[in-house]
């Protein structure tokens, strides 16, 4: 989201606004949702695992899209919105906005690992869910806080998200370079009630029409083979 140091209700119009030039015909933003990179497979040699639910927790650019893309992948138990990389008492929403705080907005994934595997959502993130080669930014939102970046809970995520990077790099899937970070979660802070499940709720707004819910199709069209047609929602996992 294009965020400036306004209210969340000032920010929204904002958003209608953006959206409304777009429709007069100002250049496109969205990479990730209108030229989406195909990844055909997840890292080779690492299967899917087992045992009890895991979380995996990941960054790139609005969370309302993120989160929405990620409700609609087979295995994903609960998504939430949040911030991760700063701490605690600036995990807000307009503290975030200004880029100052260290957190980027992200998401934490709940899933059951012999569903789906950590690669896998690694495969989502990648070819839909964001452009990993924009630079702390996404399509039309700038600052830190919109940078892309995974950050990993153990060692096995660590390994897991460097291979797959060095694949993509190796395979010259992107025609830039990928600036993903992957670094160690030290905490990961919920976002406010408002923001969760924002694209399920409010799929006609203007921002979500053009940013996100071609991102939807796109998973839907690339990953059939991991993409459920309803999405779980945040509020009905609590």
């Amino acid at each position: 989201m294009f965020k400036l140091n306004a209210s969340p209700i000032a920010l929204r119009l904002l958003h209608m606004t953006l959206a409304a030039s777009v429709a007069l015909g100002l250049p496109a933003w969205s990479q990730a949702a209108d030229q989406p990179n195909t990844v055909n497979a997840g890292v080779a040699g690492i299967p899917a695992g087992s045992g009890a639910l895991q979380t995996a927790v990941l960054a790139g650019g609005c969370f309302w899209g993120t989160q929405g893309v990620f409700e609609h992948v087979k295995g994903v138990r609960k998504v939430l919105a949040g911030y991760s990389g700063g701490e605690r008492s600036t995990a807000d929403y307009e503290s975030v906005s200004t880029g100052r705080t260290g957190h980027a907005e992200s998401i934490q994934i709940t899933f059951d690992p012999a569903v789906v595997s950590y690669a896998d959502l690694l495969r989502v993130f990648f070819s839909v869910a964001h452009d990993p080669t924009e630079l702390n930014r996404q399509g039309p939102d700038t600052g830190t806080q919109y940078r892309s970046e995974i950050f990993f809970a153990d060692e096995s995520q660590q390994k897991t998200a460097l291979a797959y990077i060095a694949q993509l790099d190796q395979a010259h899937v992107f025609g830039h370079p990928i600036v993903t970070r992957v670094d160690p979660l030290k905490g990961f802070f919920p976002a406010e009630g408002y923001h969760q499940d924002f694209l399920v709720r409010n799929p006609t707004y203007p921002y979500i029409v053009y940013n996100d819910l071609p991102k939807i199709a796109n998973l839907q069209r690339q990953l059939p083979d991991i993409y459920i047609d309803k999405p779980v929602l945040a509020a009905a996992a609590r």
